[in-house]
C-alpha cells in the first residue's frame, strides 16, 4: 500500500527522514525532491562493467545547463532520505517527463533501510535545459508486509553522486586474515 501525502507528513522526523524538508513539496501521495547543482558524466564512450569507469563533474549554473540527447548524466537529489520502516520508490515528475527527460533509467526502487542521497540517471530524448534546485522527481513510500532485513549495500550512506559500482561484483570475495 502507498502512503498518502498526509501519512508521509505524519511520519516525517521519525520513520521517514527527508532533510531538508519543505512542507510545501508534499503531494497527495508523494514528496517532491530537487536536483543538486552538479552532475557526473562518464569520460569514456564505452563503459566496462568489470572496471571502474572514470567520470568528470559538471556544475549546473543558475542560468541552466543544456543536456545533450544520447548521453547519460548522473545527478543527485539535494535531499538526504532514510527510512527503516517503508520501501521508498522514486519517479520522475510528469512535467519533467513531458519534456522528454528521464530522471531514473532503471533505478527507481529503493530498499527499506536505504539512507543517503538518490543518484539520478538522467537521459533526454532531445536537448533540454535544466536548472539546479528544480523539483525533478518524487519519492513515495510503500508499506512492507512480512519480516524484512534492512539495506546495507554498497550505496548506503552515500555523500554524493554514485557512479556504478557494478565492478565490485566481479572482484573475488575478501578473505579473512589468518589469525
Amino acid at each position: 500500500m502507498i502512503l498518502s501525502g498526509k501519512e508521509i507528513q505524519k511520519h516525517i522526523g521519525r520513520e521517514i527522514i527527508i532533510e531538508p524538508f519543505d512542507e510545501s513539496r508534499i503531494n497527495p501521495n508523494s514528496y517532491d525532491l530537487t536536483l543538486s547543482n552538479e552532475l557526473l558524466v562518464y569520460e569514456k564512450e564505452i563503459l566496462d562493467m568489470k572496471n571502474p569507469n572514470p567520470t568528470r563533474r559538471i556544475l549546473i549554473p543558475e542560468s541552466g545547463l543544456l543536456l545533450e540527447p544520447n548521453r547519460l548524466y548522473l545527478g543527485r537529489t539535494n535531499e538526504y532520505t532514510r527510512t527503516d520502516t517503508f520501501a521508498p520508490m522514486l519517479e520522475g515528475r510528469s512535467s519533467i517527463g513531458r519534456l522528454g527527460l528521464f530522471v531514473h533509467v532503471t533505478a527507481g526502487f529503493g530498499d527499506v533501510g536505504f539512507a543517503g542521497y538518490w543518484t539520478l540517471e538522467i537521459f533526454c530524448v532531445q536537448p533540454v535545459r535544466i536548472y539546479p534546485n528544480v523539483a525533478i522527481c518524487q519519492i513515495y513510500y510503500h508499506t512492507i508486509d512480512g519480516d524484512f532485513d534492512l539495506y546495507h549495500g554498497k550505496y548506503q550512506n552515500n555523500e554524493g553522486i554514485q557512479p556504478s559500482l557494478m565492478y565490485e561484483h566481479f572482484q573475488p570475495p575478501k578473505s579473512d586474515p589468518i589469525p
